[in-house]
């Protein structure tokens, strides 16, 4: 049985059996808030508009008020088929309002008694179908190109995505430690998505030592200074319509803090596999190499990489906010001011810190790399 576990074949084989398992419970476990549906006496189903009647909005400026009447064929549930009125309410909010057109799809929630509509709220535009073709898209890319390789992304981008929304999401609404949770789940997936890219051999335990030591770094720095910057979790999108929902006891400040680390680890994870790649390939052109010559040629390539990762969490994280910046250039509002706003520091917070983890990444994953590839060269060499 050792013998079997320990060929090259399997062991590289192995995390995707892993991976698929992992996907199959994933998909069945339940989150254990699928019954806690805002409406519960109520069908969320698909509609298709037929005619719109815009008489009641009001226009004030930008900002659109009142409600839209929207004539509905809804496409499917236990009402499927039949015509009905909708209404889409405006709330003069140009981030939350839309407008319906003829032949338009939307998202609607029915309230009903019995066989009787009660009345029709229309929710958003159906983007669903969109969405798919995207993701599809995006899998044949990947297919066509990366090959073999391309199905292991797929089945490590599916992986993330349930164990975030199974496994993150769930824990952190029933009150669990956020910080504890977020490395057990960063360290799982760490240890899955480089496993599928080598296999359970070596070079995986040295790029996943490597990277966990980085994000370990980068979560304490972010617990630090979200401190002494003095951040409230509340500073995060949405999270007060979360503490209204009936979520008071949640622990914003520490979902915050864990955010940072979260946010850093796909590109620390990026940064590790390269110098683990480049230190095995030149241990393997040199067998002759000792660790500390394998570590120096992965800090090489380190230093190599770390400046335009570092430029990667700058952009990654100020996309999003280019229209603040740019209110504050109208406004005229000075740059020390800015940079002490609190929405502005919580972004440095996560640039700077996640760059500390790249940066301290770069020696440990080097480090690491050298000890653990070198040591198997001397290893098969004492043979």
């Amino acid at each position: 049985m050792k013998a079997f576990f320990s060929r090259p074949s399997v062991r590289y084989h192995a995390p995707v059996w892993v991976c698929l398992l992992a996907i199959l419970f994933l998909l069945w476990l339940p989150t254990g808030y699928e019954g806690a549906l805002l409406y519960q006496e109520a069908v969320r189903c698909t509609a298709r508009v037929s005619a719109v009647d815009n008489s009641t909005i009001i226009d004030t400026g930008l900002v659109r008020s009142g409600e839209q009447r929207c004539e509905l064929e809804l496409l499917d549930g236990p009402f499927q088929g039949r015509t009905t009125q909708g209404t889409n309410l405006l709330n003069g909010s140009l981030e939350q309002d839309k407008l319906f057109a003829p032949g338009d799809k939307a998202l609607v929630v029915v309230s009903h008694k019995g066989e009787e509509i009660l009345s029709v709220t229309m929710t958003d535009h159906l983007r669903l179908g969109w969405e798919a073709l995207l993701a599809a898209g995006f899998a044949l890319l990947l297919l066509l190109f990366a090959g073999k390789s391309g199905l292991r992304a797929i089945a490590s981008f599916a992986l993330t995505i349930l164990v975030l929304w199974k496994v993150l999401v769930p824990l952190y609404l029933k009150g669990w430690n956020p910080i504890w949770v977020g490395l057990g789940v960063t360290l799982f997936l760490t240890l899955l998505i480089i496993a599928l890219v080598y296999g359970f051999d070596r070079r995986c335990a040295a790029a996943v030592s490597g990277s966990f030591l980085g994000i370990l770094v980068t979560c304490a720095l972010g617990m630090a200074f979200t401190d002494l910057f003095q951040i409230h979790g509340a500073v995060m999108a949405y999270s007060e319509s979360l503490l209204y929902s009936g979520y008071q006891s949640l622990n914003l400040t520490q979902i915050f803090m864990a955010s940072i680390f979260l946010g850093a680890s796909g590109a620390v994870m990026d940064l590790s596999v390269d110098i683990t790649s480049a230190v095995f390939e030149v241990v393997e052109k040199r067998p002759d190499l000792g660790w500390r010559e394998a570590a120096k040629s992965g800090m090489n390539v380190g230093r190599a990489a770390m400046g335009t990762m570092t430029t990667t969490l700058l952009f990654a994280y100020s996309g999003g906010y280019i229209a603040l910046l740019m209110v504050f250039m109208a406004q005229g509002t000075p740059l020390d001011h800015i940079l002490n706003y609190k929405y502005v520091a919580a972004e440095l917070i996560h640039t700077i810190v996640g760059s500390f983890g790249l940066v301290t990444v770069a020696p440990f994953t080097a480090l690491c790399a050298g000890v653990f590839l070198a040591k198997k060269r001397e290893e098969t060499e004492s043979k």
